[in-house]
């Protein structure tokens, strides 16, 4: 079988004679295969440009990122702070770029090992592999000992979010308390009740949406002056008038107090992360469980 040059036609006779479709004939008989031929270096070049060009852009940026951030000395920890922002800059280039590189390189390093008679460059093909891996694992590494703390930061912007939404809950049961007199007293409408504040910047209906309807809980207190015990003396008792007792009983003084619970995003797997307010003062469910065991065993 032999393609005809001309028009490209399969043929099974001999070109001396002519194609039967074009009619081209050829001239003589086909050419000796070269009894020396030169190895091809086009795929080490190929693969060590690959590894030089990937090497080299982190290297531009990492630098790039060191003049952004003026880290003058430079420092072993400022050189990684800046790698950890290049990588985290490029991370879904690398994700992509780096699989088909990696593949390609190691595709070409081992063509070349398998044929050494028709390829050369071995040694730069390695090298340009080696630079692929090296960005690889750089990438991988910085952004690896990011991660820990970034969740971190995550998880202290979440809690401050959340916090917020408590505090903002405490304004509107301060401001209730201003309007009414005393706390809302029915746990299954103190959300209701509490949308009657007046919110003009629509802060606490933001803050109300994330509470727990049955995590309210309200409580009073009435406290009483103990007749058997020495009066007690209002300040400012030096200004009175003359016409008051020197010495007024104290009637009862009610004080009321709350319970609020704000459910954590992972209310399903992690109710221990839920966030209890008492009084203004804002605990985890586990502080709180903890604090409450611990007073039992000890009386």
């Amino acid at each position: 079988m032999i393609i005809c040059p001309s028009c490209g036609s399969a043929l099974s006779v001999d070109l001396c004679l002519g194609c039967p479709f074009c009619g081209a004939r050829a001239i003589g008989p086909p050419l000796a295969k070269a009894e020396h031929e030169l190895p091809s270096f086009g795929r080490a070049s190929l693969a060590f440009t690959i590894g030089f060009a990937m090497f080299a852009t982190f290297v531009g940026l990492l630098i790039s990122v060191l003049v952004e951030n003026r880290a003058w000395p430079l420092g072993f920890w400022k050189i990684v702070t800046a790698g950890e922002i290049t990588a985290w800059r490029i991370k879904w280039e690398i994700l992509f770029v780096s699989v088909v590189a990696l593949v390609v390189a190691a595709r070409i390093v081992r063509s070349i090992s398998q044929n050494r008679s028709r390829f050369i460059g071995l040694l730069p093909a390695q090298i340009g592999l080696a630079g692929v891996l090296t960005v690889i694992l750089m990438a991988v590494a910085l952004i690896g000992i990011t991660v820990p703390e970034r969740m971190r930061q995550r998880q202290l912007a979440l809690d401050a979010g959340r916090s917020a939404r408590l505090h903002t809950a405490h304004r509107a049961l301060l401001e209730y308390r201003d309007l009414h007199g005393t706390f809302p007293t029915d746990r299954d409408s103190y959300i209701r009740e509490l949308r009657t504040v007046p919110d003009p910047d629509g802060s606490i209906a933001e803050a109300l949406r994330y509470l727990d309807p049955a995590g309210y809980n309200s409580t009073s207190t009435l406290a009483a002056a103990n007749p058997k015990s020495k009066p007690m003396v209002t300040r400012g008792v030096a200004l009175r008038d003359a016409r008051t007792p020197a010495t007024p009983e104290m009637g009862s003084i009610p004080f009321t107090s709350y319970t609020l619970t704000l459910p954590s995003e992972n209310r399903w797997f992690s109710s221990d992360e839920d966030l209890i307010m008492q009084d203004g003062i804002i605990k985890k469910k586990s502080e709180v469980t903890s604090s409450t065991s611990t007073s039992l065993r000890n009386p």
